[in-house]
């Protein structure tokens, strides 16, 4: 299963049923879970912890050293949950002293030519198209799709069944379960196709749409318009997850439509 035309450093915990292509490099500290499948020409580098039945294409390089200045060679950690997907070309950086680590969950789709940099944390279930570049200390939650050649900006935090359009500059936090699209970024309304898929009742996502029309739509600042949707709204997780993740909002949530 593992290629005479692979370089494997012997201290290297490889678990059974592993596939690893031609001429890749896997170096010491890396653990590998079983049924992982590595293509050809791959790159892992100290301290990858990868999970169980991840597919890696060609040409990736997994928890190379970061790309920040300030890093002194401190020990950090990628590490890539189950059943996630690295197509070609994938760069996924370590950690610094920040996090000490980068993280990327179970269940994700990364393709081609994607860049995760340092201290990033990737929820499950998340679906990045060709070419997304993610700055560092970027934290996204579960369910997230982002378009292709979408960039990010370093700290930003993107929330729960967000989806953001290809080619966006997304320069301020991305509040749960809306599409944001334009550029500048703006609010393109929830992303009710996603919350469906992932079956999300009719009821909730109605809810989540009025949320969202106060908070955008109704001419309030940002801070009366949450104030008013606690007073008047019903209580439940999604109304609670979004109040939550722009009041804590530390670099600002996007723009909406223009009305305000």
């Amino acid at each position: 299963m593992i290629s005479a035309l692979a370089c494997v450093d012997q201290e290297a915990r490889i678990a059974d049923q592993v596939t690893i292509g031609p001429f890749t490099t896997i170096h010491k500290n890396v653990v590998i879970g079983e049924n992982t499948s590595i293509g050809s020409n791959v790159v892992i580098m100290e301290g990858a912890r990868i999970g169980k039945n991840c597919q890696i294409f060609s040409g990736a390089v997994i928890a190379a050293i970061p790309q920040d200045l300030k890093f002194a060679g401190e020990d950090t950690t990628v590490v890539i949950g189950d059943h996630t997907i690295i197509r070609e070309y994938v760069t996924i950086s370590r950690g610094t002293k920040d996090k000490y680590v980068t993280q990327i969950g179970s269940g994700c789709l990364l393709m081609a030519y994607v860049h995760i940099a340092h201290d990033c944390i990737i929820g499950n279930d998340c679906i990045f198209s060709n070419a997304v570049q993610m700055g560092g200390h970027v934290m996204v939650d579960d369910c997230v799709t982002i378009g292709g050649t979408a960039a990010i900006h370093q700290f930003v935090r993107i929330g729960k069944y967000a989806m953001i359009g290809g080619g966006s500059l997304v320069r301020k936090d991305i509040p749960p379960y809306i599409k944001s699209a334009r550029e500048p970024m703006r609010y393109c309304g929830v992303n009710s196709i996603g919350l469906r898929r992932k079956g999300i009742k009719n009821e909730k996502i109605n809810m989540i749409q009025k949320i969202y029309r106060y908070i955008f739509q109704k001419n309030m600042s940002y801070t009366a318009a949450i104030h008013y949707v606690s007073l008047h709204t019903p209580v439940s997780e999604e109304r609670d997850e979004i109040i939550n993740f722009i009041k804590n909002s530390e670099r600002g949530i996007l723009k909406n439509n223009g009305l305000l």
